[in-house]
């Protein structure tokens, strides 16, 4: 019995250590446009809090065109 508590505790430890140590995120926003021309758009926004308190914005814009491989 005591095995099971020791290597429960040390599972719960471990899984909860990325919670603790990890970035929290803030805001997170994705976006598709269409264009006329059959243009797609993608945007995607992150802004994340690190454990030292600064703040980290990620932004990310794809654009596929019909007819380009």
């Amino acid at each position: 019995m005591r095995r099971f508590i020791i290597s429960s505790l040390l599972a719960v430890s471990f899984a909860g250590l990325p919670v603790f140590v990890g970035c929290d995120t803030v805001e997170h926003s994705k976006s598709t446009e269409v264009k006329n021309d059959g243009t797609v758009v993608k945007k995607e926004s992150k802004t994340t809090e690190n454990p030292d308190g600064s703040v980290t914005k990620t932004e990310k814009k794809d654009v596929d065109k019909p007819g380009t491989p």
